[in-house]
């Protein structure tokens, strides 16, 4: 009996949550195929919805949400930080929504749902960073690179961190380069990346947020000492390259995105890499105070914290 047991549960015990959950990642990628194809109306339509419902349910992001815009925006009432946050969850749905058309649509389908505005030639092949905040919106290097053959662009580059789930990992790789871009490990060795830079291929970096200690300094974002990484001006010094922000938010009406790409920050880098964090820093908050409900307040932006001080979440 003990042995049949043990074969039982060796063949079935294991097999199933296995089996259960290679299902319901095929049943997601079904699902995301699906959004790539309904009118993009009626997929905007669903993500306010599932935000909307996410609003509602109580749990952990819930809190973080708050507690951000409650450190972010002391002088608000609570009220007000509900109604903001109600409406990120909105955003956030929707942007959760697009993943369907962006992982999986065609290039139309992608340059449809945004226009690029950049106040340099991405032509020229120069040495160059794009900087790109963590909005609710799309995804800029797969856009960029949807965008590229159309409009004589090079090759795009940018930085992906890791999944658990390998299955989505390897899928969303493949996903984020169908269209010529290269997608770069952030735990790996970061030469490919600056020859990347040297070539003048446009790379992608999101700096904005908390990523470790490791190569971070603590500096202010919203009058908040903050765990911010020093790789975009390290970077930058060591390829010789201009650095310009990416900022993707919602045109007024909604119906799309617009991405837009300033010219280079003047004198970055600077000889002090803990001076250009909090520079970095100061252009983040700019940017956020005009899309608040737009940002990213889902991650613990503050979750490392300076000795002695607590961890707010």
């Amino acid at each position: 009996m003990t042995l049949n047991h043990s074969l039982t549960k060796a063949c079935f015990g294991t097999t199933k949550p296995v089996l259960i959950k290679a299902a319901l990642n095929y049943v997601g990628v079904g699902f995301l195929l699906l959004l790539s194809v309904l009118p993009y109306r009626l997929v905007v339509l669903f993500g306010y919805g599932l935000g909307t419902l996410a609003a509602r349910i109580p749990g952990k992001r819930n809190r973080v949400v708050k507690t951000n815009l409650q450190l972010c925006f002391p002088q608000l009432s609570d009220s007000e930080i509900n109604a903001i946050a109600n409406e990120h969850w909105k955003l956030l749905g929707r942007s959760i929504a697009e993943r369907g058309i962006i992982w999986l649509g065609s290039a139309q389908a992608v340059s449809n749902m945004i226009e690029v505005r950049s106040a340099v030639d991405l032509r020229d092949k120069k040495p160059r960073i794009l900087v790109n905040m963590h909005f609710t919106g799309i995804e800029g290097s797969i856009v960029i690179s949807a965008l590229a053959e159309k409009r004589g662009w090079p090759r795009t580059s940018g930085l992906f961190q890791r999944m658990k789930n390998s299955f989505f990992n390897e899928r969303i790789i493949r996903w984020r380069n169908r269209f010529g871009g290269n997608a770069i490990d952030r735990q790996g060795n970061l030469l490919p990346l600056i020859r990347e830079i040297r070539k003048g291929n446009l790379i992608i970096i999101a700096p904005d947020l908390d990523l470790g200690l490791k190569d971070s300094v603590f500096v202010p974002f919203f009058d908040i000492p903050t765990n911010t990484i020093t790789a975009v001006s390290r970077l930058a010094l060591i390829a010789q390259a201009e650095v310009c922000m990416m900022v993707t938010t919602l045109l007024p009406d909604r119906s799309r995105y617009c991405c837009v790409i300033s010219k280079p920050i003047d004198g970055f880098p600077s000889d002090d890499v803990i001076a250009d964090a909090a520079r970095l820093n100061a252009i983040y908050e700019a940017e956020i105070r005009q899309h608040i409900a737009e940002y990213y307040w889902v991650h613990k932006r503050f979750k490392n914290r300076p000795a002695g001080q607590a961890n707010p979440y």
